[in-house]
């Protein structure tokens, strides 16, 4: 993983990507740095770090709640979702990408979903699962999406705030005492800090409510950008209404799923909280902790927590868990690719343009994997997607429409990652039994009952094995 979720960065100055945290700041000290919301200063300089003195507390306490005061709101749980919220619309204000939209193209979007739904019931046999139709800007898309990005992002960040101050020694937690509390609400702030950043360039870049592979918007509720489309769409020797009725296809595909398969959603966001439990900290990193918090400077939590010292460790669960999760995403985007190329292909002529503009989109990292990477360190692979929509497509064409989707049934039939590396072995073992195609639930039982039974005729092979062997000793004798 390259990218560590919420400020938590490695300590490798050879890596462009990792900015040097004095740069930017003015001789004068606070206010010129960008990406410091709250105007503190930066760490003394090599001189060394001052002693822990109790009577700077106070100043420290004043200085903290000034920022908590600026920073909009009070914070509930480990995220400030206040200040996540104001910084993420303030720079779209910034970059002027809060442009309302036109009712003209509320219209072209409406009609767009329209035509696409009814393509769809073609390509698939899955309902319909749109109920509106909605027409956003970037400002609405961060407000819109929010509470499903707090349900993603707590998990993670409540855990990685609570690992460390979990692995300080008790020496470290007794020289801090009463600044633990603040040091909470500290990590709060750095936390809404990065995701309002993360949220802002999202928001200026995606183009549908379900782009990054999750049902982010109300449920049943299709959202497009149009300003986002239109500037995905410059260069393109293709008009703006064919990639509109496109991007409204994916989107209406993706509702299908999220609504008719209501596990799915559940699922991906499961395995985002499993992978949160498995975080860990290296205590031996942690020894001099009490030493490296400067009392007079609030911002040395944040230097600290982007030093890398609290750098969290992944561990094979952990590894285990984003897999799984990588696959899911591939499976979802793979069925929407397919389906999508069904129900427009013939309809649409700039279809496969627009889809490989799509790819090349994940492939140069979309909105999807500058997300998952920023949350939670994980880079979806666009040959997974790749591999699923090539297991899609050949399970349509083996055993049609309806068995294809019927896979979504139940979350054990789905093909996991050696599927995609062997895709006709998933799909000829769906082929052995026509009974699985039409009940895969039932399948599923049947399995059950058959393993119960073996190991049930196991025993009783080992019980008639004992009794044979003591039937013989009895002879013996």
């Amino acid at each position: 993983m390259t990218n560590m979720p919420f400020g938590f960065s490695s300590q490798d100055p050879d890596d462009p990507d990792k900015g040097d945290s004095s740069q930017g700041r003015s001789e004068g000290g606070s206010g010129s740095n960008p990406n410091d919301p709250f105007g503190f200063t930066g760490m003394p300089g090599p001189g060394g770090m001052p002693n822990f003195d109790i009577g700077q507390l106070g100043q420290m306490l004043t200085q903290l709640g000034q920022a908590m005061s600026s920073s909009g709101g009070t914070q509930q749980g480990p995220v400030n979702y206040d200040l996540a919220k104001q910084l993420a619309v303030q720079q779209l204000h910034n970059n002027s990408r809060t442009e309302r939209p036109s009712q003209e193209q509320v219209k072209s979007i409406e009609d767009a979903v329209r035509l696409a739904e009814l393509w769809l019931d073609a390509a698939t046999a899955l309902p319909a699962g749109v109920r509106s139709v909605q027409t956003w800007s970037s400002v609405d898309w961060v407000e819109k999406t929010l509470p499903v990005w707090q349900r993603l992002c707590d998990p993670v960040a409540q855990r990685m705030s609570s690992a460390w101050l979990e692995a300080l020694p008790d020496e470290a937690k007794q020289a801090a005492g009463p600044l633990l509390s603040m040091l909470g609400q500290m990590g709060g702030m750095t936390f809404g800090s990065q995701l309002g950043q993360g949220l802002a360039q999202l928001g200026g870049d995606v183009l549908t409510s379900t782009e990054v592979g999750l049902p982010l918007g109300p449920e049943g509720t299709a959202a497009l950008l149009p300003a986002n489309i239109e500037k995905f769409t410059e260069g393109m020797d293709r008009p703006t209404s064919e990639a509109t009725l496109f991007l409204a296809a994916r989107e209406a595909a993706h509702h299908r799923l999220f609504r008719h398969v209501p596990w799915l959603a559940q699922r991906l966001l499961a395995t985002v909280e499993e992978y949160a439990q498995g975080i860990s900290i290296d205590t031996s990193a942690l020894e001099d902790m009490a030493s490296k918090i400067d009392p007079s400077n609030p911002s040395s939590m944040q230097e600290l927590m982007n030093s890398g010292m609290l750098e969290p460790q992944t561990t094979p669960e952990q590894e285990a868990a984003l897999k799984r999760l990588e696959t899911l995403l591939a499976l979802v985007e793979g069925w929407v690719d397919v389906v999508v190329a069904d129900a427009l292909t013939d309809r649409v002529p700039g279809t496969e343009a627009l889809a490989e503009m799509i790819r090349r989109r994940r492939a140069s990292g979309g909105p999807a994997e500058q997300t998952f990477a920023t949350l939670i360190g994980l880079e979806l692979r666009p040959r997974r997607m790749r591999d699923a929509a090539n297991l899609w497509r050949l399970m349509g064409e083996r055993h049609g429409t309806d068995s294809r989707d019927r896979v979504w049934d139940h979350p054990d039939l789905l093909p996991d990652a050696s599927d995609l590396d062997e895709p006709l072995d998933f799909a000829d073992r769906w082929g052995t039994d026509s009974a699985d195609l039409d009940d895969p639930i039932a399948a599923i039982r049947r399995a059950e009952e058959a393993e119960a039974a073996r190991g049930e005729q196991g025993s009783d092979q080992q019980e008639s094995g004992e009794e044979d062997s003591g039937n013989g000793d009895a002879e013996s004798k």
